[in-house]
C-alpha cells in the first residue's frame, strides 16, 4: 500500500518550481534538520541560489475596476507587458478581490473607470467603501499606481481614479507613478502610462532571480471561445423585429428589439450587455453640413489617419450627440464669440450650458462657417452604446433581444433623438444591418445554485436583464424563488412585457411581484417605497440566502433603492447604520447584491 504524500499541497506545488540544483541543496539541508543539526549556515552557493528568490520576491497585483470593459482591457494589456518584462503578476477584477486583504498586498496597479456622478464602477464599490470608511487600514507597506478612465463631458471627469489615488496615498501607500487620466479616446494615453509603469515595476522586482510559477489566477482571462467579435471588430447583424411595447398614450417610447446573430457563433449569458455601433441621423448630419456651407463630398482625415468624405465621417465616425467642455471651448475660440467664451471660461456656467445644449445647438446659436477638417475635429470619435440584454440564449438561440427607450428632445425648433436609441428604435428598418458585439458583465450574474432565491428590482427599461434572468431560470429548471419589484409611470401604458410577467407568475416561476406606478395615483410611488412596505419579507428572503439585483438609473433610482435597503437591514436586523452598511457591503463582496446601473 502506497503511503500518502505527507506534505501540504501548497508546499508540494512550491517544490515543483525549484531547479535541480535547488532541490539537491534542499534535500541535504532538510536531512541535516531531521537529524537535529543546527544547519543554519547555507553550504556554498547552493543556499544562495535557493534562498535568494524567497528573500527578495515582490508580489504584483493588477486590479481592474471596469464598467464597460475598457478598464479591464487596459489592465489585461498592462499585465501582458509586465509578463513580457519578466514580472510575474496576478491579474484580477476588483469584484473578485477581497478588500480586507489590501494591507497584505505589496505592489498594486489599479485601472479604474468612473460612472455616474464620479462614482467608481459597480464592482469597485466594496473597495471604495472599505478605503473611505471608518475602518480604513494603514497601507504603509503598499506601493501603488492608478490609471483612471473617464469621459470629459462629465463634470467629475475620472473622479474615481482621482479618489483612489489620493486615498491610497493618504493611508500611507507609496505612489509608484503619477495618476494617469484618460478620456474616451483613451488608448494612446493608457499605453503611455503603462509604458511608464512597467519599467518601474520591473526595477523593483529586478533582485528576484527566480519568480514563482504563475498560478491559474495569474493567467490573463481568455475570451469566450465562441465570441470572436469585439468593439474593434463587431459582427454585422440584422434587425429582425422592432415592436413598440408602451401604449400610444405613454410619455415614453420603449421598443422591443430583436437582432439576428445567425452565423456569428456569438455566445452571451444572462446579465451581459450588447454593444451597438450607431449611425447618426441623416437629418442631423445634413443640418451640420448646411450650417457650415458644405456639400458633404469634402475630404477629411479620420481619427485613425484614414480619409473619408465629410458626410460619411459625420455619419459613421463622429459622436454628434454628446457635447463636451472641449467642444465648447474650441468652438468659442474658432467662432470668436465673446458670449460663448464667457460661458466656456466659467466652470459653473459651462456645466449648466452643457446640460441643455447639444453640439448642433451650439453651431446654430453661434454661427461660424468652418472648413470640413476643422469641423470634424470638433467632435469626439463615435463610441458604441451598451444595452442590457433582455433575452437568454437558451431560450432564443441565435438572437439577442434589447429593451430600448428612445430618447427624444427639442432644441431650436428641431426634434432630435439619442444616437443609438434613435438608430435602433426609430431609423433602423427590419432587415437592415447593425454592428454589434457582446460585452461580458461577470458581476451581474444569476446564482450558480438554482435553488437560491432572487429579488429583482428595476425601473423602466431596467427590467430588461430580469426578463433574461427568468428565461434562463426557466431553461435551467431552477426551483429558487423569484421576486420582481418593478416601477414605471402607469400600469396601463408602461407595464413592459406585461403578458410575459403574468405568464411567469401563472406558471409559478415568478413567486411574487410588486409594482410602483409613479404617475397613476394621487402620490408618486417608486420602487423604494415598495421596498419599505415589504421590509419584513425582504429581510426574510435575505435570511434565506436571497441575491438582490438592481437595474436602472444610477443617479437617482439606484441611490434611493440602496438607501431603502439599508433602512430595511438596520430596522429588521436591529443594526446601527454603520453595521447595516457593513452588512450590505458584505453582500456585495459575496455577490449577493449586484447592480447594473447607468
Amino acid at each position: 500500500m502506497t503511503q500518502a504524500n505527507p506534505l501540504p499541497v501548497e508546499l508540494s506545488s512550491q517544490l515543483s518550481a525549484l531547479s535541480p540544483t535547488q532541490l539537491a541543496w534542499l534535500s541535504g539541508y532538510c536531512w541535516a534538520q531531521s537529524q537535529g543539526s543546527s544547519a543554519t549556515a547555507a553550504p556554498t552557493a547552493f543556499a544562495a541560489e535557493a534562498a535568494a528568490p524567497a528573500a527578495v520576491a515582490r508580489h504584483v497585483t493588477v486590479l481592474s475596476a471596469s464598467q464597460t470593459g475598457n478598464a479591464r482591457r487596459v489592465a489585461e494589456s498592462l499585465h501582458a507587458k509586465l509578463q513580457a518584462a519578466g514580472v510575474e503578476a496576478r491579474l484580477t477584477g476588483v469584484g473578485d478581490f477581497k478588500s480586507k486583504t489590501l494591507p497584505d498586498e505589496d505592489i498594486v496597479l489599479l485601472v479604474t473607470s468612473t460612472q455616474g456622478e464620479g462614482e467608481p464602477p459597480e464592482e469597485a464599490l466594496p473597495l471604495h467603501k472599505f478605503l473611505f470608511g471608518k475602518k480604513a487600514p494603514k497601507l504603509d507597506a503598499l506601493t501603488f499606481a492608478v490609471l483612471g478612465l473617464g469621459d470629459s463631458s462629465y463634470p467629475k471627469f475620472c473622479q474615481a481614479g482621482r479618489d483612489f489615488d489620493a486615498k491610497l496615498a493618504e493611508l500611507g501607500a507609496g505612489r509608484l507613478n503619477d495618476l494617469g487620466v484618460c478620456d474616451l479616446d483613451f488608448q494612446a494615453t493608457a499605453d503611455a502610462w503603462v509604458d511608464a509603469v512597467v519599467p518601474k515595476v520591473a526595477e523593483l522586482c529586478a533582485q528576484s532571480s527566480a519568480a514563482a510559477a504563475p498560478s491559474a489566477a495569474s493567467a490573463a482571462p481568455s475570451a469566450d471561445s465562441g465570441t470572436v467579435y469585439t468593439k474593434e471588430q463587431p459582427f454585422t447583424a440584422t434587425l429582425s423585429v422592432r415592436q413598440k411595447i408602451t401604449s400610444r398614450r405613454a410619455e415614453k417610447d420603449v421598443e422591443h428589439i430583436e437582432i439576428d446573430l445567425s452565423g456569428s457563433g456569438i455566445r452571451y449569458q444572462a446579465g451581459d450587455a450588447l454593444g451597438v455601433w450607431p449611425l447618426n441621423a441623416p437629418d442631423l448630419v445634413q443640418e451640420i453640413l448646411d450650417l457650415n456651407g458644405l456639400n458633404g463630398s469634402e475630404s477629411v482625415t479620420l481619427h485613425d489617419g484614414k480619409t473619408s468624405d465629410i458626410k460619411t465621417a459625420l455619419t459613421e465616425y463622429a459622436d454628434l450627440t454628446q457635447i463636451t467642455p472641449a467642444f465648447v471651448q474650441q468652438y468659442a475660440e474658432l467662432s470668436g464669440s465673446d458670449d460663448l467664451k464667457a460661458v466656456a471660461d466659467n466652470a459653473e456656467t459651462l456645466d449648466a450650458f452643457l446640460a441643455v445644449n447639444p453640439p448642433v445647438g451650439v453651431l446654430a446659436a453661434y454661427p461660424h462657417v468652418l472648413d470640413a477638417q476643422t469641423l470634424f475635429g470638433l467632435f469626439r470619435a463615435q463610441t458604441p452604446r451598451l444595452y442590457s440584454i433582455a433575452s437568454a440564449q437558451d431560450e432564443v438561440g441565435e438572437e439577442v433581444h434589447l429593451t430600448v427607450g428612445v430618447v427624444r428632445f427639442n432644441h431650436h425648433e428641431h426634434t432630435y433623438t439619442g444616437a443609438a436609441s434613435g438608430f435602433l428604435g426609430e431609423r433602423l428598418e427590419e432587415g437592415q444591418e447593425v454592428r454589434v458585439f457582446v460585452e461580458s458583465n461577470p458581476h451581474f450574474r444569476l446564482p450558480q445554485d438554482g435553488n437560491t432565491p432572487v429579488i429583482m428590482i428595476g425601473a423602466g427599461t431596467g427590467v430588461a436583464p430580469f426578463r433574461s434572468f427568468m428565461q434562463q431560470r426557466s431553461a435551467n429548471g431552477d426551483e429558487g424563488k423569484n421576486w420582481l419589484i418593478f416601477g414605471n409611470q402607469r400600469f396601463t401604458d408602461d407595464f413592459l412585457y406585461q403578458t410575459e410577467w403574468q405568464g411567469f407568475r401563472k406558471d409559478g416561476l415568478l413567486t411574487r411581484y410588486d409594482f410602483a406606478w409613479s404617475r397613476q395615483g394621487e402620490h408618486k410611488v417608486y420602487v423604494q417605497h415598495r421596498i419599505a412596505e415589504e421590509a419584513t419579507a425582504i429581510w426574510e428572503w435575505l435570511q434565506q440566502g436571497a441575491h438582490i439585483y438592481v437595474c436602472g438609473d444610477a443617479t437617482r433610482m439606484a441611490r434611493d433603492v440602496e438607501e431603502a435597503l439599508l433602512t430595511v437591514i438596520a430596522d429588521q436586523g436591529k443594526l446601527s447604520r454603520d453595521e447595516a452598511e457593513d452588512y450590505l457591503n458584505d453582500l456585495r463582496e459575496d455577490k449577493r447584491y449586484q447592480r447594473d446601473v447607468y
